[in-house]
């Protein structure tokens, strides 16, 4: 028979932090948009409640959360500071694969400070020309003697401008294509190394910019596993992070929904509170249920990959529809606001702007439908175009 609870250290985990949302995160969510800073305190802070380091072992700092207990953090903190949830996401991805795949002296020196919120780590495998297509990244690591020596261009990357290093994919063998592709921990203050940020419509605590590797000297132990491997090894990063993608905006939008049902039972027009109207109150209801079926196709997917089964199509679903959902939400609840709504004295505006961004971030729409498509479908009818229509 299904079970669909969480346990009760879960259900304490939840509690604790939907309370620190509320209370020290949501008060201050838009500050640190219009002053364009990260609030590293805060980042830290979340260190000390055990949150960036959840998919960390309890020997270097961690929690050693399992992935569900992972996905809670994202929901919860998603409704206090959506940009915060990096926290979850990125340390949960590069925590994983530090963890699995690079030497012990490199877990002993990074896993830790990144637990304790000390050091922030971005992921760096993005190109102006390889985005879907990771396979296709330029960026080369040439060896010369106990160094790599690294050249290319980043873009589009999460807390570029604030991050403390990054964890960089580059091709240590081109001509092998995706098979040739390395993983590097390179610190933002190597010599050589130069990050740019963008003006972004949303996220902008993030720091998201470009980082440029010119003649970059990496000692050969930042190698994160074998060389040639590093495609392998990020792939299966990503089912994870695009299941706690769509949980966190699962979380902001749950909080626009929150408090929109509570102005619409306050707010009255014609002499009626806005909630008895079916105008009002039947949007409502197709959100909640949308964002609530996301939620659980996300805990599904985080419960397969504890168990160690294949949820590709599951993060790949989540993924796409927990964006554009929460997306949705959000928009009709800013316009429910009214003329408030559309002001920054509320929140919605600066949601609708974050959530967006995470309809770009770790594959589009349809990079995830083609993920499904190749599951249930076949991987030798692997979609390579649209549909054309033959001619009469």
């Amino acid at each position: 028979m299904l079970n669909f609870s969480f346990t009760e250290e879960q259900e304490f985990f939840r509690k604790m932090l939907k309370d620190f949302a509320k209370e020290e995160l949501l008060p201050n969510y838009t500050k640190w948009d219009r002053e364009g800073t990260l609030p590293r305190h805060l980042w830290k802070k979340l260190g000390e409640l055990g949150v960036n380091g959840l998919r960390i072992p309890v020997e270097f700092g961690g929690s050693g959360a399992d992935c569900v207990t992972t996905g809670i953090a994202a929901e919860e903190i998603g409704r206090g500071d959506f940009n915060l949830t990096y926290a979850v996401m990125l340390n949960a991805l590069i925590g994983e694969i530090i963890n699995k795949h690079a030497r012990e002296e490199l877990k002993q020196d990074w896993l830790p400070k990144i637990a304790n919120g000390d050091r922030i780590v971005g992921i760096a495998i993005t190109e102006p020309t390889a985005g879907t297509d990771a396979g296709g990244i330029k960026t080369t690591a040439v060896r010369k003697g106990n160094v790599y020596v690294l050249n290319g261009e980043k873009s589009g990357i999460s807390v570029a401008t604030v991050g403390d290093a990054f964890l960089v994919f580059a091709k240590t063998n081109p001509d092998l294509g995706n098979r040739g592709i390395s993983a590097f921990i390179v610190p933002a203050d190597l010599p050589g190394v130069e990050c740019k940020g963008y003006e972004d419509l949303g996220n902008i605590p993030i720091g998201r910019g470009s980082i440029y590797l010119t003649d970059v000297e990496v000692p050969e132990e930042y190698l994160i596993g074998l060389e040639n491997k590093g495609f392998s090894q990020v792939m299966n990063g990503f089912d994870l992070s695009r299941l706690l993608i769509g949980l966190q905006c699962v979380g902001a939008a749950s909080q626009s929904l929150d408090e929109t049902i509570e102005h619409v039972k306050m707010r009255t027009s014609f002499g009626q509170p806005l909630a008895t109207y079916q105008g009002v109150s039947f949007p409502i209801v197709t959100h909640f249920t949308q964002l609530e079926f996301v939620k659980w196709q996300a805990y599904r997917g985080l419960w397969l990959r504890d168990q160690g089964l294949n949820h590709s199509k599951e993060s790949a679903s989540v993924k796409w529809l927990g964006p554009k959902y929460g997306v949705d939400a959000i928009h009709e609840c800013l316009l429910f606001n009214g003329h408030y709504g559309y002001t920054k004295e509320m929140p919605h505006e600066q949601r609708l702007r974050d959530v967006i961004g995470l309809e770009i971030g770790d594959g589009t729409a349809q990079a995830n439908m083609m993920v499904i498509a190749k599951d249930i479908i076949g991987k030798e009818y692997r979609s390579t175009g649209h549909l054309v229509a033959s001619k009469n």
